[in-house]
């Protein structure tokens, strides 16, 4: 096998980091995405700018206003830069649009008459939420966790920023390939990338079938 402890480990940390980002981009996502769908608001508009910036904005320089966010002179009381807390709260960052995006379309797309149905049958707010909308926007909150678990995985300017390349606590996948490529250590980079391009790749035929499902048996 090409792969040594230091990419082993790596792995471990990359996954983790991205099952954690997905996972507290859905609890913050989903309310965010929901309220975006269903209000009037006038500037609305100017948050919706906000959670897609990470889609324009360069990878260095949201990490460099992190780095100072998140660094031993920044406002928090106990800097959080080059652990492993700083990816993730650098990754929920940078990810954001990726989850939010997706389940806002989703949510738009149900639109209000099944909500109002429910509202006639006494539903609690709640319980329409739950029993109404999950059920119709699978096909977002399918699309949001893959996208936002991918997009994790790829990450790379915004981890190295926050969380430097310290092995064995905050060197991911993206940054090792890094090291390997610099180190001429070609075989180890390609064992790597060709395993992240597989993953990658099977994850958007799992999204793209399971989307097309939804769509065959939607009435």
């Amino acid at each position: 096998m090409m792969l040594n402890d230091n990419d082993l480990v790596a792995l471990l940390i990359t996954f983790k980091l991205a099952g954690l980002t997905t996972l507290i981009l859905l609890l913050l996502g989903t309310p965010l995405a929901w309220w975006l769908a269903r209000t009037e608001w006038r500037f609305k508009f100017l948050l919706e700018a906000i959670v897609a910036l990470p889609l324009v904005l360069p990878p260095t320089v949201l990490g460099f206003y992190l780095l100072i966010l998140l660094g031993a002179n920044g406002p928090l009381p106990e800097p959080l830069a080059f652990t492993f807390t700083g990816l993730v709260i650098g990754s929920v960052i940078y990810s954001m649009p990726f989850v939010v995006q997706p389940l806002q379309s989703a949510f738009v797309a149900i639109g209000r008459r099944p909500l109002e149905v429910a509202a006639t049958l006494r539903a609690s707010p709640l319980d329409r939420f739950f029993t109404v909308v999950v059920p119709l926007a699978r096909p977002g909150f399918l699309t949001a966790a893959v996208l936002g678990f991918a997009h994790t995985i790829g990450e790379f300017g915004v981890v190295l920023m926050v969380g430097g390349n310290i092995p064995g606590e905050t060197q991911v996948v993206s940054i090792a390939i890094y090291d390997h490529v610099e180190s001429l250590e070609y075989t180890h980079a390609h064992w790597l990338s060709g395993g992240l391009l597989l993953l990658s790749f099977v994850m958007l035929i799992c999204v793209y079938a399971m989307n097309r499902r939804f769509s065959l048996v939607k009435p």
